[in-house]
């Protein structure tokens, strides 16, 4: 009885109260414990890891792994993060596990400017994503459709060629020149015509849509890491950047649409990717048609990108050949030796350049188009290095740190395009150690669409000048500083001296 009396005593419900408390939390510890987690840096509170991104995440991360090792756990903000730094980690993510982490989280970016991210880069595994990726790799960017534009590439390589040598003898601006040429080059494969001509490249603002295009897209704002309090994008101006950026986007697509689909059109002997685009949407299934937003943020994924790649790869190849005078005078002597006294490379002397493609694999190994990979989302539980990645973590490859890492590459530093020669190691996704386009399913579709036009442009640049620095300007007074964003651009243009060498 007495017992009883004392079960019914407020003293006894809080002594209760407190042992079941204190079972949750040990419950929770241990449960906790079970779960094997990557190295981690000690976080602050609400904010995680955040602090340790800086302005280069690209670095930053790099520093980590160096300390932590190749695989670390972050918590940044309200998103479980988990990095990868070597090629052999990156190819467990990207090969070994591919199917559990192809998906992509829901970046607030991207859901503004991919019309809700009915893209291909940044859509989400399922469905729709593996219809729309299959149209790319059956219709858009085979290797037959790559060659049915050989014609706009050597066009545009000519035109290339010309604007440099107007300016002799005066110096040139490489950096805009290379814009310019990467512009045409897409717009003419994939809208049927190029927007340099009368000004209009810059009206436009072609480049400045693409500056802030790929600095919206960096995968590192603010906002990303606390979805739960969307208004921080409103406080920190991203919104209102992105929505700008959008309309200029969605009106110039608008416009390009329009024209397609004018019935008064001449047609074209080669249909542009945009025709592509329009017949399959006319003729798609109703079990899933393509919406126009649709089309429009295909187009997006091929304008962005495609422009991107091509002028960042030729505006730092040239500068690293620039810097490495020896380089430059080895591979200009392959590219004269295979052409001789013709003075137009065709994409048929390609093959031959054997030093030349090593040369671009250097340059994807240092300074690859994007940095840190789209990121990933996992979908399910995984065990990676015998660490446990729960599910909805978000995944980074850092493909910058994995080019310099001294397990995979000697003297990495070091700008050196011997190191492949006679090696097949090859950046389509193969290779872990160079990955600069990622690999497995989500890997880059276009990677044969976008080498293409530059190796013919690389070729035809080392044949047709020798290449000084202005007077005065040596190869250390060069600012190698990176811009970090989706894509990794040179903060500095690139003004030089070009003297035809047929003269």
């Amino acid at each position: 009885m007495a017992l009883l009396e004392w079960v019914q005593e407020p003293t006894f419900l809080y002594v209760l109260v407190f042992l079941l408390v204190l079972l949750k939390l040990i419950f929770k510890k241990s449960r906790k414990k079970e779960v094997n987690l990557p190295p981690s840096p000690s976080k602050l509170p609400i904010i995680g890891n955040l602090h340790q991104l800086g302005s280069m995440p690209h670095l930053s991360l790099r520093s980590l792994a160096e300390k932590y090792g190749p695989i670390l756990f972050l918590q940044l903000g309200e998103i479980p993060t988990v990095v990868v730094s070597s090629a052999r980690l990156a190819k467990e993510v990207l090969k070994t596990h591919d199917l559990a982490l192809c998906s992509r989280p829901q970046i607030f970016s991207a859901k503004h400017l991919f019309y809700n991210c009915t893209d291909i880069a940044f859509s989400p595994y399922g469905a729709y994503w593996r219809h729309i990726r299959k149209i790319c790799i059956l219709e858009l960017l085979s290797a037959k459709r790559v060659q049915s534009y050989s014609f706009v590439r050597e066009e545009e390589v000519a035109r290339l060629i010309r604007r440099i040598a107007d300016s002799y003898p005066g110096t040139t601006n490489l950096t805009k020149m290379l814009g310019l040429y990467a512009n045409d080059v897409l717009c003419r494969e994939a809208f049927g015509r190029d927007f340099s001509g009368g000004g209009e490249y810059d009206k436009h603002g072609f480049q400045k849509m693409l500056e802030e295009y790929q600095e919206l897209l960096g995968g590192f704002s603010l906002g990303d890491f606390f979805p739960s309090m969307e208004f921080i994008h409103s406080l920190t101006g991203m919104k209102s950047r992105l929505q700008e950026t959008f309309r200029r986007f969605d009106h110039l697509f608008n416009q390009i649409l329009n024209e397609h689909r004018n019935p008064m059109r001449e047609k074209e002997e080669h249909k542009d990717l945009v025709d592509v685009l329009l017949d399959i949407q006319k003729n798609s299934s109703l079990e899933m048609p393509l919406t126009m937003d649709n089309v429009k943020a295909i187009i997006l994924d091929m304008f962005a990108a495609g422009t991107d790649t091509t002028f960042i790869t030729l505006d730092w190849g040239m500068t690293e050949l620039i810097v490495n005078p020896k380089v430059m005078e080895k591979a200009q002597a392959e590219v004269r030796r295979v052409v001789g006294d013709r003075k137009v490379v065709l994409e048929s002397d390609l093959p031959q350049l054997h030093y030349m493609k090593a040369v671009i694999k250097e340059i994807f190994r240092l300074h690859p188009p994007a940095p840190v990979l789209l990121p990933r989302e996992t979908m399910e539980h995984v065990k990676i290095d015998g660490y446990d990645i729960p599910v909805k973590t978000r995944i980074f490859v850092n493909a910058w740190a994995i080019g310099r890492d001294q397990e995979s590459w000697e003297d990495p530093e070091t700008f050196e395009p011997e190191r492949f020669m006679g090696s097949t190691i090859d950046f389509k996704g193969q290779d872990f150690e160079l990955i600069p386009f990622g690999a497995g399913r989500r890997s880059c579709p276009a990677i044969t669409f976008g080498t293409a036009s530059v190796e013919l442009a690389l070729a035809q640049l080392l044949h047709s000048f020798d290449w000084e620095l202005p007077e005065g300007v040596t190869a250390k007074d060069l600012d190698m500083t990176e811009v970090f964003g989706i894509t990794m651009h040179r903060i500095a243009e690139l003004i030089v001296l070009a003297k035809p060498h047929f003269s």
